[in-house]
């Protein structure tokens, strides 16, 4: 049987043989957030267990189910797992983890997506429990060095640019100083001080920039976005999906702010049936959040009040005031923009910074 389109948990555990069954429902059973697919000649040998699902064609049942989790460990040979997935790989953002086990349990081989996805640790984690010998394959690993997409995910910042991560990684292998940017200290206390260099954001020779604002960087250099952003936005009954996307592009893009790292979309409840509001959230791929008029009453430093929204739901701002609290009251750093039917404000959360020292170009701390 299949699984719904969203699933519950993070892992897939597969298996094909008696003994990869056996192995399969250990590991299952004590994986946190794991699901147990097998071949369903197996489902008598292999017992009850929570959300067994039995299929009668592997490539059928794995292609339905690729995406839909974090990670997946095939206990089966590793010729077979390549097949399998080769058809469905789209990049090594999106890819999730692959780790391939024999059904004895004596490797745990990370085959796919070993960084970002998650591979790497999911290899160690099934080892710990099978005593399987973990085989982990990427350079920065067994250089014993820092991998750039490892401290990105790590931070919850996205790379725009993936194409420059293995650019990155091979100058930490050969023990390169990189010039950052990092304003937020977001990712240079995670590596070695000898492999770092903070610089401005105008440095020509940049490696690696990251910040949720838009810059001209030279095209070598990695793009990395801290999820920082939060956007208020209030509207008129009936403002189409359209209206409101253009005027957010046209707002981040004067305040050269970046897409990428807008969190979250608020508003106030009376609006939480507007179709476009909600269309525009769908379409661009982000939370909506929505206060009632007493949370937002509760923000004081409101710089742009409106008459018209005290006048008719009760509350001096709803975009500001709502951009703020989305952001677990952070700093405010679009006030209130109007453009037709459709009012905006973006607010940034405060980073959660991995030092306290302040940032040896900006400041900040």
């Amino acid at each position: 049987m299949g699984l719904e389109q969203v699933t519950d948990n993070l892992f897939a555990v597969w298996a094909l043989t008696p003994g990869g069954a056996k192995l399969g429902r250990r590991l299952a059973e004590e994986l946190l957030s794991a699901d147990f697919f097998i071949s369903d000649k197996l489902a008598g040998p292999a017992g009850p267990i929570e959300k067994v699902n039995t299929f009668s064609s592997l490539a059928a049942a794995v292609e339905a189910n690729f995406f839909k989790y974090r990670g997946h460990v095939f206990i089966f040979a590793a010729g077979i797992a390549i097949r399998v997935i080769a058809g469905l790989l789209k990049s090594k953002t999106l890819d999730p983890a692959v780790v391939v086990m024999d059904e004895k349990g004596l490797h745990a081989v990370s085959l796919l997506s070993g960084h970002i996805g998650g591979a790497n640790q999911l290899a160690l984690t099934v080892s710990q429990i099978t005593g399987a010998v973990p085989v982990i394959t990427t350079a920065t690993d067994v250089n014993h060095q820092p991998a750039i997409d490892v401290i990105a995910g790590n931070a919850s910042l996205v790379i725009e640019n993936p194409g420059q991560i293995k650019r990155i990684n091979m100058g930490f292998i050969q023990n390169k100083r990189m010039k950052i940017y990092d304003p937020y200290s977001l990712i240079h206390p995670c590596l070695p001080k000898a492999l770092v260099s903070l610089c401005p954001c105008d440095d020509p020779c940049l490696d690696v920039f990251c910040s949720d604002t838009i810059q001209s960087v030279p095209r070598e250099t990695l793009i990395v976005r801290p999820v920082l952003l939060h956007l208020g936005i209030g509207c008129n009954r009936g403002t189409t999906s359209d209206e409101i996307i253009s005027f957010v592009h046209k707002v981040l893009s004067k305040n050269k702010l970046s897409l990428i790292s807008v969190c979250r979309l608020a508003s106030i409840v009376v609006k939480a049936d507007e179709t476009g509001l909600l269309d525009c959230a769908k379409t661009l791929g982000r939370e909506l959040k929505f206060y009632s008029g007493d949370e937002l009453r509760t923000v004081k430093n409101i710089k742009t009040p409106s008459k018209m929204a005290e006048k008719y739901l009760g509350v001096k701002s709803v975009c500001e005031a709502a951009a703020i609290l989305s952001s677990d009251r952070g700093c405010l750093v679009v006030p209130k923009k109007i453009k037709g039917n459709v009012t905006l404000a973006a607010a940034r959360t405060r980073p959660v910074c991995l030092s306290s020292e302040p940032d040896l170009v900006t400041g900040i701390t």
